[in-house]
């Protein structure tokens, strides 16, 4: 919403640029430089831009209205909202310091704790590695040998990320799957925030992450995705490459 604002913000300057510029060739009309018929022609395109660039002005205004009005009731919305609130965040890809700040100040505001962990997923997933150190594990873990099972796997290892706990599967194939981790990964978490910072994934990863997303999803506790605002391509907008965005998990752009 506010980085709406600000794009309009800057058409009006371009707009008025422009006018800027055809006044200026107006202008040197009288030295014999412009023809009447480009008078004409300039003429109609400062009113035009005109109109223009009042309709953005009103779009400016009505922009700024809201965020005034979103300003005082957000205080009131979001207090106490997530006190004690236990939330994890998981990232698809490397993580994002801007991102992580802005997930940080929301929770804050909402009073919740700063988040007990944080992890980041490596993409894309080497299954055929993946599958060696399962098999060599043995029958509790061979269930998930198999590019079939990959969506298995994933809705396991999305179970386990939110109940925290032995996380049996998550110390088995961390090496393989992990990043970058912080936080407590046993504590049992009231919430989780997915957070995709790579391109779409196809193949293997594509079923893979799939499960992932379709275990916290399924989880007995909220799980949601965000992403920047104007991220391209989208995960959350619809025909996103996350069918039902975030497979099942509600999406949120933020800024």
């Amino acid at each position: 919403m506010f980085d709406l604002r600000y794009h309009v913000a800057s058409l009006v300057a371009v707009f008025l640029a422009l006018i800027i510029g055809i006044l200026v060739g107006v202008g040197l009309s009288g030295s014999g430089v412009t023809k009447n018929a480009d008078l004409k022609v300039a003429r109609a395109q400062i009113d035009d831009l005109n109109s223009k660039n009042t309709n953005l002005e009103t779009q400016v205004t009505e922009l700024q209205k809201t965020q005034n009005a979103f300003s005082i009731v957000y205080p009131a919305v979001m207090r106490d909202l997530l006190t004690d609130k236990r939330i994890a965040i998981l990232y698809v890809g490397p993580k994002d310091q801007s991102i992580e700040q802005a997930i940080e100040r929301t929770l804050d505001d909402a009073n919740a704790p700063p988040p007990v962990r944080i992890v980041s997923l490596k993409v894309p997933i080497d299954a055929q590695r993946l599958d060696t150190i399962l098999f060599a594990k043995g029958a509790q873990f061979t269930r998930y040998v198999g590019a079939d099972k990959l969506s298995a796997l994933g809705a396991a290892l999305g179970t386990e990320f939110e109940a925290g706990g032995q996380t049996q599967l998550w110390k088995l194939l961390g090496n393989q799957l992990i990043a970058e981790r912080t936080g407590n990964v046993r504590q049992r978490v009231d919430g989780v925030i997915v957070v995709r910072t790579v391109k779409p994934q196809p193949g293997d990863t594509a079923r893979f992450l799939h499960g992932v997303m379709t275990g916290l999803a399924g989880g007995n506790m909220p799980a949601v995705g965000v992403e920047k605002s104007g991220s391209n391509p989208s995960a959350v907008s619809p025909g996103s490459d996350f069918p039902s965005p975030y497979f099942g998990i509600p999406p949120v752009a933020i800024s």
